[in-house]
């Protein structure tokens, strides 16, 4: 098995340890959620990437035309697509106490199951499928797509949502990024 790289002569910042551009990222963080994530803490290192990250997010959760509960079935498809452990658990605590998404919906994706709505199980098939294809879905996959009733608008909200995850799920995987104690009960181990 190959050891994943971790990054070495970065920690994750605070506040405290943040200058410039990095600490009014993580102020802002800390003002709207309250905490600094400790995923924000590691991409702030570089902070256009937590600028890009935070700004494209927001744009993904106000714009791309999904509900709460799509948004957060499609970034736990991509994380859990991606092996990132950070935001599996990130994103189905905010999936549980947030964005109201039935749990047996969460506890699908999670393990890897079909999920019992079709519609969400259409939208959760082209996400992976989006991921694992590097963008060239098939003819039939898309077909399939947009006879759940989601439209092509909807293919380039996906993309969207697979550019933001992806930037934080690589982040994490550098940084073997801690699950902060919040998202803690929802800690996720891939299936062997």
């Amino acid at each position: 098995m190959t050891t994943i790289y971790k990054i070495k002569e970065l920690g994750l910042l605070t506040i405290e340890a943040a200058t410039g551009k990095a600490r009014d990222l993580l102020d802002a963080a800390k003002r709207q959620l309250g905490f600094v994530p400790n995923m924000y803490g590691a991409m702030a290192n570089e902070p256009a990437l937590l600028e890009a990250y935070s700004t494209t997010y927001a744009a993904f959760r106000r714009d791309a035309g999904f509900t709460s509960i799509e948004q957060e079935l499609i970034f736990l498809v991509i994380s859990r697509a991606n092996g990132c452990h950070y935001c599996m658990a990130a994103h189905s605590f905010v999936a549980d106490k947030m964005s109201k998404v039935p749990t047996e919906v969460t506890d699908a994706i999670r393990d890897g199951r079909a999920i019992p709505d079709s519609r969400l199980q259409a939208l959760a098939t082209f996400t992976h499928v989006m991921v694992e294809m590097r963008g060239l879905p098939s003819e039939g996959a898309v077909r399939e797509f947009l006879a759940a009733g989601y439209s092509e608008k909807n293919i380039l909200g996906v993309i969207l949502a697979i550019g933001v995850k992806t930037w934080s799920n690589y982040a994490n995987h550098l940084f073997h990024t801690p699950v902060d104690d919040v998202f803690a009960s929802r800690v996720w181990k891939e299936a062997a």
